[in-house]
């Protein structure tokens, strides 16, 4: 157990040669994207404890018992299985569940768990999906809620209001938050002062409150209260939801900073204020609205401007989160090509994807309207941060096998204090699945079946066409002895197998007989790892007769900008006004005995139809592109 993990290079380096006051920011930075969704719990995970369907009568020893699970949840879950485990997990810097099963993935090339890696990768990365339509409508909907307590007639308004708000968001991020993310750490911060002070107030009411720190409280509430209890515990998961942005936005600050946040300012803040919520509780024992009843009259009104700020933050850390997963599924072969826009020219992390963003407000939206309140929509949420708690643990401790090389007896004892606590929760939000549990459990497969047919479709077209195709080295040896007529400029054939002659290559000579005076064979490797330093991304071989091999590498966290790739190889030599690309455009057509059902087949069609060409998503000058169609059977 005593092995390290190897590949921390970038976020290690951001936070350790951070200096100064940039290094006394990153913790403040971290509060406002890391700890959004985590930080606005309180707005309604201990009030579901004791309102609605699964709730526990509101006795003194409940009210304690309640209080104690969520203490140690928040120690046990967050500050020791995620801040001292699981943010040791990184792929050359980078966290986040796609980004740990390509980890394992690597480790396990030829075993035979990598079929099992690869879908817990797929279904990981489809519940974060899920997470990003949830995680923006509770926190609105229930910040928006706490107008009722300052305005009684208004509980109609609370769900347009609500809509009105998303909407805004979503249509914010075509602007990119280089300009707003300046902000979202201080927000964060007055947001994480203030549950502390409203805490405090009434922890001074009711100092026997703080004997929840006593885990016996909880073994009690158990016994007295049987199943009931266990089923708690799911409601309990609420107060840390947002785990999984710990790992996620691991790559932006680092270990340290993280770590620094939660533990100086983040815990110390819930728990207060935890603890104020239950001290109430005791003094007066009414949950409805109980957070914003923590203040005083005068103070509700801004108290739920405030949580309305910091909603939408949260929900702004997930958006984001979401658009740089759908670029890793893109460059890993799960997703097709989409639009992506870079709405920062200094950060490669800030993109923005149109399709995607309007898929998340439809979605957000419909999600609102259907739930109606946070109490109903609370039950929904549970499941799919759950079971990506578990796959993100069977992943680390995978990478902890294969590639730390821990010793069995070290995985055991780790992934038990892991999984133990995973597993309860997930037990104990099953029974949430009729109560609207299964939305995200839809969402999940419907993506889930769209990843795994993408990435089998992929697959099969590439093994119909490398059977239409010849080798290179035998193209070149053909086109030697033959001597085809030679014109003026550069030819760029992409191909997708760096050894094969790319089709739009052999049929230009067959319907043009001719050939470029100097002829590249690109190939675009997309690699499993974040980001490619810049002298490893590209690989030049000279075949003599103007005929040129460049293999191009670019990470999941990389711009694939050809042209600019291309004009750092002064050894090629071109010249942009001579230079044309040749694209292969394939038609898909049934064969007649096919690996793909024609169900699947259908929809990887679809697919393809819609797919971003590669001219957009390569960055080509499209007056240099010519498009040379053929149809391949699948």
């Amino acid at each position: 157990m005593s092995s390290q993990p190897t590949d921390s290079a970038r976020a290690t380096a951001l936070s350790s040669s951070a200096k100064g006051p940039r290094r006394l920011l990153l913790p403040l930075a971290a509060l406002g994207i890391v700890y959004g969704d985590i930080g606005t719990s309180p707005i309604y995970a201990l009030r579901e404890c004791f309102v609605g369907k699964h709730a526990v009568a509101l006795t003194h020893d409940n009210i304690l018992g309640v209080l104690s699970l969520v203490v140690w949840a928040l120690v046990l879950v967050v500050s020791i299985n995620y801040i001292v485990f699981i943010l040791r997990a990184d792929n050359r810097g980078e966290g986040g569940v796609l980004a740990l099963a390509d980890l394992a993935l690597r480790a396990t090339k030829g075993s035979r768990l990598k079929p099992l890696v690869a879908v817990l990768g797929m279904v990981g990365a489809a519940l974060l999906y899920a997470d990003g339509i949830l995680t923006p409508s509770i926190s609105v909907l229930g910040a928006v809620e706490g107008l009722e307590l300052s305005f009684p007639g208004c509980a109609s308004y609370v769900v347009p209001i609500t809509i009105a708000i998303l909407i805004g968001l979503f249509s914010f991020q075509r602007r990119g938050t280089a300009s707003v993310g300046s902000v979202f750490g201080p927000v964060m911060t007055l947001w994480f002062l203030v549950l502390a002070l409203l805490g405090i107030i009434h922890i001074v009411d009711a100092p026997q409150v703080m004997m929840a720190m006593d885990p016996s409280n909880a073994v009690r509430f158990f016994i007295a209260n049987g199943w009931h209890g266990f089923f708690i515990v799911g409601t309990v998961f609420l107060v840390v939801t947002g785990v999984e942005a710990l790992f996620a936005d691991l790559g932006h600050f680092g270990r340290r900073p993280i770590r620094q946040a939660w533990f100086a300012i983040v815990l110390p803040a819930l728990l207060l204020n935890y603890f104020g919520q239950g001290a109430m509780l005791l003094e007066n024992p009414v949950a409805d609205n109980l957070f914003y009843r923590l203040a005083p009259d005068w103070a509700r009104l801004p108290l739920v401007i405030l949580a309305s700020c910091a909603a939408v933050v949260a929900s702004q850390a997930l958006i984001s989160g979401t658009f740089s997963l759908t670029m890793q599924a893109m460059q890993s072969g799960y997703c097709p090509r989409l639009t992506v826009k870079f709405t920062s020219a200094e950060s490669i992390g800030q993109i923005y994807l149109p399709v995607v963003n309007a898929a998340l407000m439809v979605a957000c939206i419909l999600v609102v309207i259907g739930f109606g309140s946070s109490s109903r929509l609370a039950s929904a949420y549970g499941i799919a941060i759950t079971l990506t708690m578990v796959i993100t643990s069977c992943l680390y401790l995978i990478v902890a096998r294969q590639v730390w090389r821990w010793h069995w007896l070290a995985c055991v004892g780790v992934g038990a204090m892991l999984l133990i606590a995973d597993a309860s929760f997930l037990g104990a939000n099953v029974i949430k699945i009729a109560d609207g549990g299964w939305v995200p459990l839809l969402v999940t497969g419907m993506l889930v079946f769209l990843m795994s047919t993408w990435n089998q479709g992929r697959q099969v077209l590439a093994a119909s066409m490398a059977q239409a195709t010849m080798p290179l080295d035998a193209f070149i040896a053909d086109v030697r002895s033959k001597k085809p007529l030679r014109v003026r400029g550069t030819a760029i054939f992409m191909s997708s197998n760096p050894s094969s002659t790319p089709g739009a290559l052999l049929h230009n000579l067959k319907h043009n007989q001719v050939l470029h005076q100097h002829v590249v064979i690109l190939t675009v490797q997309n690699e499993r790892i974040p980001n490619v330093p810049e002298h490893e991304r590209m690989r030049i071989e000279e075949f003599g007769d103007g005929f040129h091999r460049v293999i191009a590498r670019f990470g999941f966290h990389d711009k694939p900008d050809i042209p600019a790739l291309l004009r750092g190889a002064p050894s090629l030599g071109l010249e942009p006004m001579t230079t044309s690309y040749f694209l292969g455009r394939e038609t898909i057509v049934p064969a007649i005995q096919s690996r793909m059902p024609p169900w699947r087949r259908g929809w990887f069609t679809w697919m393809s139809r819609n797919s971003l060409s590669a001219v957009a998503f390569f960055n080509l000058p499209p007056n240099r592109v010519v498009e040379l169609g053929r149809q391949v059977e699948i």
